[in-house]
């Protein structure tokens, strides 16, 4: 299974970042192509504990975070379009706006970086519950490859 902890996949999917441009057109959802990849550097930050999130997590039962995280996370499907994104890492609702488009790819590509490197300890997920490290670097892989898939990269 692919992960952000595998250097070679790591690699491959910032290589897939790097296509991305900013007028590349979307397949599906409301982002554009600048709110996508500040979406991706919010998320990683926030979890890294680097940005603060006062998003609400909602409720949900231990026996369903376990379902939930086994689609996701070792199941061989694609990720479903229209997951609702939180609001504070939405880019039309309380996300950091995009700027400088090189600028953006470059934090990102950082941020990745230093969030498969990193082990400290992390929050639990809103919908999967406590992830090992290794967990948090495939949903990392799997994120950005939702997104990228996205832009059609």
């Amino acid at each position: 299974m692919r992960s952000l902890s595998n250097a070679n996949d790591r690699a491959a999917i910032l290589a897939r970042l790097g296509q991305v441009r900013p007028d590349t057109p979307r397949r599906w959802g409301r982002m554009t192509a600048p709110q996508m990849v500040c979406h991706l550097t919010d998320v990683f930050r926030t979890v890294m504990g680097e940005r603060s999130s006062s998003a609400r997590s909602p409720v949900i039962s231990p026996w369903r975070q376990r379902f939930i995280k086994l689609f996701a996370l070792q199941l061989p499907l694609r990720w479903p379009h229209g997951v609702k994104t939180r609001s504070d890492v939405d880019q039309e609702r309380g996300g950091t706006p995009p700027g400088d488009f090189a600028t953006d790819v470059a934090e990102l590509a950082a941020a990745c970086e230093r969030f498969a490197a990193g082990r400290e300890t992390r929050d639990t997920h809103y919908l999967f519950g406590p992830l090992t490290h290794e967990e948090w670097c495939r949903w990392g892989y799997r994120h950005m490859d939702h997104h990228l898939r996205q832009f059609g990269v």
